[in-house]
């Protein structure tokens, strides 16, 4: 994934409204309409919210008729994921020298008394 893509996903999720149109999209596809119901907004803010998510690549709109049905891409989510893993094995090698090294000390403790 290029840092510029990773740049837009990021974007995208930095919006609570957005997020929370992903996790509902997550259970399954659904209308703007249906997207709409929990916010306090207008179907062209809703619109607008798809539009940056839809430009980011984390959801899809299909035609049916008169019905517009969005649905998740997980994609953009997973290679997001994966560049936040690398960061998670980093802390998590971080913690455990410090787990060693205050057990070091508790050793060193015990036997000094």
């Amino acid at each position: 994934m290029s840092t510029d893509q990773l740049s837009v996903t990021f974007a995208a999720l930095a919006d609570p409204t957005r997020r929370a149109i992903l996790a509902h999209l997550a259970k399954g596809e659904a209308s703007v309409t249906e997207l709409a119901k929990p916010f306090e907004m207008s179907l062209p803010a809703i619109s607008k919210h798809l539009k940056v998510l839809e430009r980011a690549g984390l959801i899809v709109r299909s035609r049916e008729a008169q019905w517009r049905p969005c649905q998740i891409k997980a994609q953009p989510l997973k290679d997001a994921v994966d560049w936040i893993e690398q960061y998670r094995q980093f802390w998590e090698q971080r913690l455990d020298r410090l787990d060693d090294y205050l057990h070091e000390l508790q050793t060193q403790e015990k036997e000094n008394e």
